[in-house]
């Protein structure tokens, strides 16, 4: 299946919420992996994003379709990214 990184940024009251209910993270981490998109690994980070998600999905529109949720709520915005193991890469560029 391919992998993608999701960089995202909390919006003020998406800050506020993570304020509020730390635990709000996993609880919508769990309503990712129902739509089907695994999460391999989560950082919360400092910088100019919020969070970086490795994430796992069947194809593009599954992962799409779980940005525009997850987007619509106006807790987050998020930049995804489709991402290529490099031995994957190496095999398709010789």
């Amino acid at each position: 299946m391919p992998y993608y990184v999701i960089l995202s940024n909390l919006t003020d009251e998406g800050r506020r919420t993570i304020k509020q209910k730390p635990a709000r993270i996993i609880e919508v981490n769990k309503e990712i992996e129902a739509m089907g998109v695994k999460i391999h690994k989560q950082y919360a980070l400092l910088g100019s994003h919020d969070f970086l998600n490795i994430v796992e999905a069947p194809d593009n529109e599954t992962v799409m379709k779980m940005s525009v949720e997850i987007g619509s709520r106006g807790s987050v915005q998020m930049t995804t990214l489709p991402a290529v193991p490099v031995e994957e890469f190496i095999k398709k560029i010789k």
